[in-house]
């Protein structure tokens, strides 16, 4: 191989004084180009320590996956040199195109991740880059593990703390969010008081004691973790959760009642589950006139329905003096309404005023985290379920993490 073209391949390399490009071989019955480089460099350093020592030995030829030359898959293959360091013994030394226990170049590394980021699929995903799934996860790991390192944690003032399903039956996993910056900052297993305690380790005492507002569900494992972990945080109940009770409760009422009413050959209620789940200003044009019959009569049904709406009057007060009078007397109405359902999530409310009052003064909501619900939805939908938690975790925080995820690159 000509001198000119070895000299090519290392200036696109980027290569220093220390590596040479030996030989570039074209094979194109294979469809591949083997480049071979070696180390002519003199003196070595420690990779802890930094400390000059002297070599070691040569460890055994090793492969990387480069970017493609045309349409050629490319390979690099080097023996890398071993330092001697009398404090920490032999170790491999570093090599300028490639992270340690990589396979690929720093340069393939940041295109895959580009095109991960672009996939609907991990299976996709590996085929525009003709690998198998593991090195992509590989390079997803080895990219969230970059963006954690690099991850600024010193602006964190409101978080949410919530829980989303992992495999089948109850199985969940618990997220912590950065609420003002809408990305997720953990995920761990289980729901847990030790898993939430675990969410609060990623910060030290200094930032938990920045921390203003937490919102969360009213799930007591993830509130005695937050008043442990940030006792001069205030722990707001999210306004989505409060809403999905109530809506539980909306058509446990219409279940009771249209099995009540079928038995009087009456099947008005027929097919309404999903009516009754809209808010007023979310129901579908050709679905208002049906709306407005049911609420003519009169039906437990409808009466639900109201108290549900009506609640969300609740998050429009001004002050917490404002919202303790108004749930005061939607209580009334609600626990006298003879709708167990509603009663019982009425009471629930009541339990969890204090948590419901501190939205008026913070106004934060789990909306980010609900919103990655769909997001999440579907990488669980792509990849066909998780059997690993860690792979599920480096999913959700390469996609939703907003992190740093691409390898740096020194300037050629």
């Amino acid at each position: 191989m000509n001198e000119l073209t070895t000299e090519h391949y290392r200036a696109l390399l980027g290569l220093d004084a220390d590596w040479r490009v030996t030989n570039v071989e074209f094979l194109p019955k294979a469809k591949l180009v083997d480049i071979r480089i070696e180390y002519c460099g003199s003196k070595l350093s420690c990779p802890e320590c930094k400390c000059s020592c002297p070599r070691a030995d040569m460890a055994p030829e090793r492969t990387w996956r480069h970017l493609d030359t045309m349409q050629f898959t490319t390979t690099i293959h080097a023996s890398v040199p071993r330092s001697n360091c009398s404090k920490c013994g032999v170790l491999t030394q570093p090599v300028p195109w490639a992270g340690k226990h990589s396979r690929f170049t720093l340069l393939f590394e940041y295109m895959a991740v580009e095109v991960i980021k672009a996939c609907s699929s991990i299976s996709a995903a590996a085929k525009l880059l003709n690998v198998d799934w593991q090195a992509v996860q590989s390079i997803m790991d080895r990219a969230v593990a970059r963006g954690i390192v690099r991850r600024n944690m010193s602006n964190i003032r409101n978080v949410g703390i919530d829980e989303k399903s992992f495999g089948k039956g109850q199985d969940y996993v618990s997220i912590m969010t950065d609420v003002d910056n809408t990305r997720v900052l953990e995920v761990v297993p289980e729901r847990t008081r030790a898993a939430a305690d675990k969410l609060w380790q990623l910060m030290d005492a200094l930032q938990r004691k920045l921390i203003q507002a937490v919102s969360m569900d009213m799930w007591s494992p993830f509130m005695e973790s937050t008043r442990a972990a940030c006792p001069d945080a205030a722990i707001v109940h999210d306004k989505f959760h409060v809403s999905k009770y109530l809506g539980e409760a909306v058509d446990k009422v219409r279940r009771q009642e249209h099995a009540q009413l079928c038995e009087e050959g009456d099947d008005r209620l027929k097919g309404t589950r999903q009516l009754w789940l809209y808010a007023m200003e979310n129901i579908p044009e050709d679905k208002s006139a049906l709306m407005f019959s049911l609420q003519q009569v009169d039906l437990k049904t409808g009466r639900a329905w109201s108290m549900k709406e009506n609640f969300r009057h609740f998050w429009e007060c001004k002050s917490q003096e404002d919202a303790t009078v108004f749930f005061t007397t939607w209580y009334t109405w609600a626990t006298r309404s003879k709708l167990p359902p509603i009663a019982k999530v009425a009471v629930m409310l009541k339990r969890h005023l204090s948590g419901l009052l501190s939205y008026v003064t913070h106004r934060i909501t789990n909306a980010a985290s609900e919103g990655y619900n769909s997001k999440i939805q579907s990488i669980k939908s792509a990849a066909r379920g998780f059997s690993s938690f860690e792979n599920y975790r480096t999913r959700i925080l390469f996609f939703c993490g907003k992190l740093d995820l691409f390898p740096s690159i020194s300037s050629h």
